[in-house]
């Protein structure tokens, strides 16, 4: 993992990034959510592909590729919930009223 980490540093601080950029203006686009059966899906593909790449199923290039695709993927996530939770506390002030400023 360190490997990983030393040498894609770049790539896992852009996915950081971009996360934190999706999170910061996530707010403001009105999409509609997934279906529960396509969240259920896309989450039992991300616990396989966990489990293959925990169990070194995978080796070579094709495991290296997996794992940092993954390492970047939870990176975005972690950075979209930042962003979020900043734009949350930092714009919207919960507790004070909306017109005051200060």
């Amino acid at each position: 993992m360190s490997y990983l980490v030393a040498f894609n540093w770049g790539w896992i601080v852009g996915a950081a990034a971009l996360g934190f950029a999706t999170g910061w203006v996530s707010p403001i686009s009105r999409v509609r959510s997934l279906s529960t059966m396509t969240m259920r899906i896309s989450f039992a593909v991300a616990l396989a592909l966990v489990a293959v790449s925990l169990s070194r199923t995978l080796p070579g290039r094709p495991g290296y590729w997996l794992d940092l695709g993954l390492v970047m993927f939870g990176v975005y996530l972690a950075g979209g919930a930042v962003g979020s939770w900043l734009r949350y506390v930092l714009l919207l002030r919960p507790g004070r009223p909306r017109g005051e400023e200060g």
